[in-house]
């Protein structure tokens, strides 16, 4: 008899004991997939978005739990940003090859659309705290950290009847841009955000002498799959 109550005790402990602290191996690796709405930021007041502005992000992110109970974490990652600005900021240049930024009335210049693309290669870098164990996909968390970028391709496309110009070499361009990311909600979906710090353009002024520090917010939703 004792030794059967004995044995039987073993495993009542055993089931109190929080999974998330039996598995020492546990960890919240994922890939990411985010799609946002694009706003510009720190530009001339009559420089507007027009037409479609958004962007994808994709990649994958290493989990590094902190605590015990492994819902406190560091992530680092890598992955790749395709965004588009549609906005009515011409850039081009002029017969001695120095750019122009101009901003464009629509009453007097009439055009199809003038779009500002980029493509970069980022490295994430998250703080993370969530309530999930190893054996719950469901669960609440809050994700803040930093991205660094590289823009490796970039082009500004203006079109209007009978004229297209394409810009894809702008001495002003910064290619290296850094930002802070926040994501937040409970499952499959989350808010997501991206402030970034670092302007598009270097010592950029328009054609009438306004400061261009042309910076973004994106806000969207993002995905995280095991």
């Amino acid at each position: 008899m004792t030794p059967s109550l004995c044995w039987a005790q073993e495993e009542e402990d055993e089931d109190i004991i929080p999974v998330s602290e039996r598995d020492s191996l546990y960890r919240e690796d994922q890939f990411y997939f985010s799609a946002t709405y694009n706003l510009i930021l720190n530009v001339p007041s009559n420089v507007n978005l027009r037409g479609l502005s958004g962007g994808i992000n994709f990649g994958y992110l290493r989990d590094m739990p902190l605590n015990k109970r492994r819902n406190v974490a560091l992530a680092v990652g890598a992955g790749v940003s395709f965004n588009r600005y549609g906005q009515n900021l011409f850039i081009g240049e002029d017969p001695d090859e120095n750019t122009i930024f101009n901003v464009l009335d629509e009453n007097e210049i009439p055009y199809d659309f003038n779009r500002f693309s980029t493509a970069t290669l980022e490295a994430p870098i998250e703080f993370r705290w969530r309530t999930s164990t190893s054996k719950s996909f469901k669960f609440w968390r809050i994700y803040g950290g930093i991205k660094l970028g590289y823009t490796y391709w970039y082009k500004a496309r203006f079109m209007q009847p009978g004229n297209e110009v394409v810009q894809t070499d702008i001495p002003e361009f910064n290619p290296f841009h850094m930002g802070a990311t926040l994501s937040f909600g409970y499952g499959t979906f989350n808010i997501h955000a991206y402030y970034q710090f670092t302007p598009f353009f270097s010592d950029a002024v328009t054609d009438t002498g306004n400061a261009i520090d042309f910076r973004t917010l994106r806000l969207g939703i993002i995905f995280y799959i095991l």
